[in-house]
C-alpha cells in the first residue's frame, strides 16, 4: 500500500505533531491513503520529557518514510 503522510511543519515549533496532555506527550499526524480516504494517527509517546518526545516524534514520523532534522521536513 502506498501510504503519503501530510506533515506541515512550522519551523518556529519544535513540538510540531506534539502536544502535552496532563504531564503525557502525544504525536498527532494524518496518513492519506491511496483510495483517497485518511487516516488520523493520535498516539501516546508514554513520556513526561519533552526532549524524549520530540525523539520519539522524529522516529515514529520515520517509519512512514517523513525526515525531520531541526525543525523541518526533509523528505
Amino acid at each position: 500500500m502506498n501510504i503519503i503522510t501530510a506533515i506541515r511543519v512550522d519551523s518556529s515549533n519544535p513540538d510540531h505533531h506534539l502536544w502535552n496532555n496532563h504531564g503525557t506527550w502525544w504525536c498527532h499526524f494524518t496518513l492519506h491513503l491511496p483510495d483517497f480516504t485518511k487516516q488520523r494517527i493520535r498516539t501516546s509517546l508514554d513520556t513526561a520529557s519533552p526532549k524524549e518526545a520530540r525523539q520519539l516524534r522524529d522516529g515514529l514520523l520515520a517509519l512512514f518514510g517523513t525526515r525531520v532534522e531541526a525543525g523541518r521536513n526533509v523528505g
